[in-house]
């Protein structure tokens, strides 16, 4: 873990503290951090992912209005 110096906005620091209950500057950039970058991905979860059954259109999906999704 390295230590840097940045200039955080206040109000959404303090919103992050707020809404999940963390009591430090450090603990709320960590936190969103983390959210932000969610569970790493490794090559064998991506592999998994390998003939899940999904059938479709992607340029259907992509025609679409939105009020028809």
């Amino acid at each position: 873990m390295s230590r840097t110096n940045i200039d955080l906005d206040d109000v959404l620091v303090a919103e992050v503290m707020r809404r999940f209950g963390v009591t430090t500057k450090k603990d709320a950039v960590d936190l969103a951090l983390r959210r932000l970058v969610g569970v790493p991905l490794t090559r064998d979860f991506l592999l998994s992912l390998e003939g899940i059954g999904w059938e479709g259109s992607l340029d259907g999906i992509r025609s679409e209005l939105p009020s028809e999704l």
